[in-house]
């Protein structure tokens, strides 16, 4: 997640900076042939050009605004998550029948909020699994870029490859020894968590009711994680992304074809400067369809993603000082060169 308040120059030159060279060197390769060798066949009226970009401004920004609405639908869930993690700690320490607790139903309670961090942390790691579809698993050359991206972030970030470590720390060995016999290791955890809040109400520790409360809590988890899933698993639909950009590859090389003539009205000068505003306005069109493009991906691993790592520590803090361990709690995550993750 960026974090500081405007989108600076190094973030953008990051995600955009070098479109502008091969953008630069279409628009000056037009310019150079209708100005040196008069190939003003290759010219096209701007009406059509300027029609063409007005659809595509309005099919970019459809696609930016799905993309968002999934971005937001991320940060909802693991908001979500936050709250429920609360209210679930909280009602595990604060239900108790007789009035008082027996050592072996504390041992039980501190080891159901271990296995809660345990959760988020495991969590987290599964929907950092890069899909086929989304930048980390492109080939060659843009996936070499988005590769070198995630592991700047990651080396700014010393906790972010942790997650086994807190693993070892939270969860008992035999636990943790089961971690390669499962697909969906989050999901045995939750159910585990069940299990042993079953135990508190057989040994008498809490009511039916609190069972069914601390399982409702359960069954929330159950669903912000089958719905953080889904938008992992199921990609924004490609053909509305591909066409997207298509759109706008044909736009932007039709761009200095119909606006190179309309300078040229101006003297051989106005050739020239046809350049640069034939980069800026291709320029923009791309940065368009880049924003909505890493944005309709929330669990993958770069800048703009759902900070889970910072959002994961915020809740471990919470639990540890709720179960009354006030000592070596972790730092929170602090945003570095504008980033959170």
């Amino acid at each position: 997640m960026i974090t500081t308040k405007y989108f600076n120059y190094k973030q953008v030159l990051n995600l955009a900076g070098g479109h502008i060279i091969w953008l630069t060197a279409w628009c000056t390769l037009v310019a150079g042939l209708f100005y040196f060798f008069k190939w003003k066949w290759m010219i096209i009226p701007w009406v059509p050009v300027a029609l063409i970009g007005t659809a595509e401004a309005f099919y970019v920004g459809f696609k930016n605004n799905q993309a968002y609405d999934r971005l937001w639908e991320a940060r909802k869930i693991w908001g979500g998550i936050v709250n429920s993690s609360r209210s679930f700690v909280s009602m595990l320490y604060a239900f108790n029948t007789t009035g008082e607790g027996n050592s072996e139903t504390e041992g039980i309670k501190k080891k159901i909020a271990y296995r809660h961090i345990a959760w988020l942390y495991t969590f987290r790691e599964q929907l950092l699994v890069p899909t086929e579809w989304e930048h980390m698993s492109q080939k060659r050359h843009f996936g070499d870029i988005n590769i070198r991206r995630h592991r700047l972030i990651k080396a700014g970030f010393p906790d972010y490859g942790r997650t086994p470590i807190f693993l070892h720390k939270y969860l008992s060995e035999k636990e943790l020894d089961l971690q390669p016999e499962y697909k969906n290791f989050a999901t045995f955890l939750i159910s585990k968590q069940a299990k042993d809040v079953n135990d508190l109400k057989n040994f008498g520790d809490i009511s039916d009711f609190n069972q069914m409360q601390l399982q409702e809590a359960l069954n929330l988890f159950y669903d912000y994680q089958g719905q953080a899933e889904r938008i992992k698993k199921f990609p924004s639909p490609r053909q509305f992304a591909s066409t997207a950009f298509i759109f706008n590859v044909i736009f932007i090389m039709l761009l200095p074809l119909g606006l190179v003539n309309e300078f040229a009205k101006l003297g051989n000068w106005g050739i020239l400067i046809s350049v640069p505003f034939c980069v800026i306005i291709g320029w923009i069109y791309i940065v368009m369809e880049l924003v909505g493009d890493y944005s309709e991906n929330p669990f993958e691993g770069m800048m703009f993603d759902i900070p889970m790592l910072s959002i994961c520590r915020t809740i471990e803090i919470d639990v540890l000082q709720m179960i009354g361990e006030h000592d070596d709690l972790p730092e929170p995550i602090a945003s570095k060169n504008g980033v959170l993750v």
